[in-house]
């Protein structure tokens, strides 16, 4: 028993000793024929930050969704290249337009994105979009497409959407994890209220976000659940460039892949930081055998 208590006190200080952020290597391996810069990955130590699904970006400040209804706010510091400090000092809870908060169902939070002085954020199994305060409290449900609208068109409750952006030109576009049913499953499509953009499908999407005013950057993963093997691709989709069935030229910029060497985990976020530079984090599930990764890269021209 004497033992066992100092190996637990052992452990409580290992711990503590953690540093917030520590430097990560993604792969050991130099890649090529990439048009992805990787400039920094850190791991995240923070206590009681898990489930990370979406990111925000603007002038230093960094939200953090959690698909577990929690909304996160992280002072950031960039340099050089380099994620230089990250410091959490807010979490907001998501409520509803009274104050409570959402609970089950109504709370599995997986998108977000600016809009005007708050935040979009998209959610699954209850598939809606929201327009909420800065504090994460609901200002009101948004419109969307009518073939989002029907929670029974969706592949299942845990694959509706994950993603949501917005721009002055096109206005909301949101995208299920996976094809909706009853259409082309090789294809993914971006919805907006009234209008939809198609790509062929590599795997299943997480996040998008502009890269420009045409172009949405979209982050997709694969894992199969045998042999624990993880993909992780970032496509970029031309909204001009579509053919008469709607279908947009699309390229892959990158695709990283455990079986290729790749220290990766389930990448579910995205965010621009600035000119072609970007961030994408994972979703540890609040899981001891995942990590939450934090990694700045650039699309090179």
């Amino acid at each position: 028993m004497k033992i066992f208590k100092i190996a637990i006190v052992l452990l409580f200080f290992s711990v503590s000793l953690f540093s917030e952020i520590e430097d990560y290597s993604l792969s050991s391996q130099t890649y090529i024929n990439s048009n992805i810069k990787i400039l920094d990955t850190k791991l995240l130590n923070f206590p009681h930050v898990h489930g990370i699904s979406a990111l925000a970006y603007e002038d230093g400040k960094l939200y953090a969704l959690s698909d577990r209804g929690v909304l996160y706010l992280f002072n950031l510091i960039l340099a050089d290249d380099k994620i230089s400090k990250l410091s959490l000092y807010e979490k907001y809870v998501l409520t509803n337009t009274k104050g409570k908060v959402l609970k089950k169902k109504k709370c599995d939070s997986e998108g977000l994105c600016f809009y005007k002085d708050g935040l979009l954020i998209s959610f699954e199994r209850k598939n809606r979009v929201l327009y909420c305060s800065r504090k994460a409290k609901k200002i009101k449900k948004l419109r969307l497409n009518t073939l989002l609208e029907n929670n029974a068109n969706y592949q299942s409750p845990n694959k509706g959407l994950e993603s949501v952006s917005y721009s002055k030109r096109y206005g909301l576009i949101t995208i299920p994890e996976k094809p909706l049913k009853n259409v082309d499953k090789r294809y993914h499509t971006l919805y907006s209220k009234d209008n939809r953009w198609s790509f062929t499908a590599k795997g299943s999407v997480t996040d998008i976000e502009f890269i420009d005013t045409t172009h949405v950057l979209v982050l997709l993963r694969k894992f199969h659940y045998i042999t624990r093997q993880r993909m992780t691709a970032l496509v970029e989709v031309d909204l001009e460039d579509c053919n008469k069935h709607r279908v947009c030229k699309s390229e892959l910029l990158i695709k990283l892949d455990s079986d290729k060497g790749w220290k990766i985990d389930n990448f579910e976020g995205l965010t621009k930081v600035g000119k072609n530079k970007f961030l994408m984090v994972s979703d540890d599930n609040d899981s001891f055998f995942q990590k939450t990764l934090l990694v700045l890269f650039e699309i090179k021209n």
